[in-house]
């Protein structure tokens, strides 16, 4: 009996319908999940490049429907101070495609971008619109591709607005300081890109600008077109160089 119910069951165990095992969730994806925070990136024994990717839409103060892709800046945020604490991480890849967001949250994953003492370089695949255009160029060196946009257009608010001379005051100021930090951390003029946020007529029905690929670089807003193999080129060569540098202050 007993051997016949060991056949039995190595029988169900080989030749039957197969258990099915749920995978647990990873202790990172649970942190990221439940917290919005990640231990220091791992990698490869190989890989010295971090690959941060910033999508969809950016998400601020306020949490946004459960349908809409976006990029939370506590998630982030957390990340740029583990990979600044990292020495095995000697550069970062910012991959950006994203329509904008939260002016707030766009300007602190800016600066933080803006102060790692790590290489930086950007690429905005698809589209960097709205704040996303400070992100794109808080880096050390940006790259675009051709065939992506880049839409820069005034700030607006959303919700309740209360028709004063305060509210005005407020905008402009907030508007001024997407301005400063996008003509400090590139090549374009103040004046330029004030041009091409008012412009009339290049958006239906709206005021702004929708700057394409090799136009963004003309003006000064990107440093150069390319993809993946050509940033990749840039951030080793960056990587590289820091390292000499400090080799010659420690020497």
């Amino acid at each position: 009996m007993n051997n016949d119910l060991q056949k039995n069951n190595s029988g169900n165990q080989e030749g039957g319908e197969p258990q099915k095992e749920e995978k647990a969730p990873s202790a990172l994806m649970e942190k990221i999940q439940q917290l919005g925070q990640t231990n220091v990136p791992q990698l490869s024994q190989d890989s010295k490049i971090h690959c941060l990717t910033i999508i969809g839409q950016i998400e601020g103060h306020l949490a946004l429907p459960p349908q809409n892709k976006t990029t939370k800046y506590e998630h982030i945020i957390p990340q740029l101070v583990a990979i600044e604490q990292n020495p095995k991480i000697e550069g970062v890849l910012i991959i950006l495609n994203t329509v904008g967001g939260d002016v707030e949250a766009g300007l602190a994953i800016s600066e933080m971008l803006a102060t790692l003492s790590k290489p930086t370089v950007s690429i905005v695949l698809g589209g960097g619109h709205s704040i996303g255009v400070p992100i794109a160029v808080s880096c050390d060196y940006s790259f675009i591709t051709e065939t992506a946009t880049m839409t820069i257009h005034p700030i607006r608010l959303t919700g309740l607005v209360i028709g004063v001379p305060a509210t005005f005051e407020y905008l402009d100021k907030m508007q001024e300081r997407v301005v400063n930090f996008v003509t400090k951390h590139s090549n374009v003029t103040e004046e330029t890109f004030k041009d091409l946020m008012f412009a009339k007529g290049n958006l239906t029905r709206d005021i702004g600008t929708n700057v394409i690929g090799a136009d963004a670089v003309k003006c000064g807003l990107i440093d150069d077109i390319g993809g993946l193999g050509q940033a990749m080129k840039k951030l080793n060569e960056m990587i590289d160089l820091q390292k000499e540098k400090n080799e010659g202050l420690i020497q």
